[in-house]
């Protein structure tokens, strides 16, 4: 039987796909930012990788990544249905395709991940967090995600949790092991600062929130707090949300012109806008592991985040933390640093340590490629 040249050269190569993101290039949020670092780390390993992605909202038109293959499939662009939708289509055309193993992201997701292995095919679940808590769903979205939360211990052959917390929720409540496997964070500040000068910032001279607007991210919390601190520092909100439109026409209500509002930035703009911020403020209040929590901590000074036991795993004492969802303490917070700035290079280091022994998107991509090559699955 003759081999192809990549069969010799990788005997272990694999062949996956992800599934239940936006797709790649990142254009959205944590899970596409973990599918395309997680992806493209794989085809560099040899692996042979593809990307589901929804062609509702993708503007990417070529046919591969760095290397990834890219499948683009029809999805209903609408709250409830967005994601279910063009994930329940990529597992169903994905099952008749020669993947050995599926990683699905979102327990949301948990409900299809039966079918593809009924053929034979290997399949792995990122939970994420604890979704049904978050503000914007109804009670029929809290409903879906308690039943996916239970489909995930039962359809796939392993569980991903990105944070001990989690991994805590699911054993005690479902009595489910999971192997926590958490996100990376990007490293290397970077010197440029066109980006910066585009919207009138200056180095050290500005705040940064990074979320999607939506309620439990708490950008109202973080703005109402600003508004009150005296300084010539700006705020700068970065993201955005397609199904917030009336909470995020109240955030842009703000009277105060030091606040800024960007949108979606990626690639070197954001890069630049943690490298060289003052403090970079975190407030979310759902989920696991966030990937702009970790760029914060490797890429930025300073970190002020909300104290949910997440972040508090995260941080491990390299940053500053403020009683959940208390905008006094939030505002306090601000103050004392705009106070200490030399407290920041400290902190920063302490942060910088941290992210070099936990959080690497190598070191993901060591703990993924080896869970995905055991046979018994997690």
């Amino acid at each position: 039987m003759n081999q192809s040249p990549g069969e010799n050269e990788y005997p272990d190569r694999m062949r996956i796909a992800i599934l239940g993101t936006r797709g790649i290039p990142a254009r959205y949020g944590g899970f596409e930012t973990f599918a395309e670092e997680l992806a493209t780390r794989l085809v560099e390993r040899g692996h042979e990788v593809t990307v589901y992605c929804r062609s509702k909202n993708y503007p990417y038109t070529e046919e591969s990544y760095k290397g990834v293959r890219l499948i683009v499939l029809p999805t209903i662009r609408q709250k409830y249905l967005d994601t279910v939708v063009h994930t329940f289509l990529s597992v169903l055309h994905s099952s008749f395709q020669d993947f050995d193993v599926l990683l699905v992201c979102n327990a949301a997701n948990s409900l299809f991940c039966f079918l593809p292995r009924l053929f034979g095919k290997k399949v792995l679940l990122n939970v994420d967090g604890i979704e049904r808590q978050r503000r914007k769903w109804g009670p029929l979205g809290k409903a879906w995600y308690l039943m996916g939360e239970m489909f995930s211990t039962i359809f796939p052959n392993g569980i991903i949790t990105d944070a001990r917390v989690i991994q805590h929720y699911y054993l005690t409540r479902y009595r489910k092991k999971s192997l926590m496997i958490p996100y990376g964070a990007k490293t290397g500040r970077v010197a440029s600062t066109c980006f910066l000068k585009q919207h009138g910032l200056k180095e050290d001279g500005y705040f940064l929130y990074v979320s999607r607007l939506e309620p439990e991210n708490n950008a109202d919390l973080v703005i109402q707090a600003f508004e009150d601190v005296e300084t010539e520092h700006k705020l700068v909100i970065v993201g955005d949300a397609p199904y917030a439109k009336d909470y995020k026409r109240k955030l842009m209500e703000t009277k105060d012109p030091r606040i800024i509002f960007t949108g979606y930035v990626f690639g070197q703009g954001y890069l630049e806008l943690h490298s060289h911020a003052f403090c970079y403020i975190h407030a979310t209040e759902v989920g696991g592991t966030h990937p702009a929590l970790l760029d914060g901590m490797s890429l930025g000074r300073c970190v002020l985040a909300n104290g949910t036991l997440e972040n508090v795993e995260v941080l491990g004492g390299g940053g500053i933390l403020y009683k959940k969802n208390d905008l006094h303490d939030l505002r306090e917070r601000i103050r004392w640093i705009l106070k200490h700035p030399e407290k920041r290079e400290n902190l920063s280091q302490k942060a910088k340590e941290r992210i070099g022994s936990f959080y690497t998107w190598d070191r993901v991509a060591d703990q993924y490629e080896e869970a995905m090559g055991e046979g018994s699955g997690c």
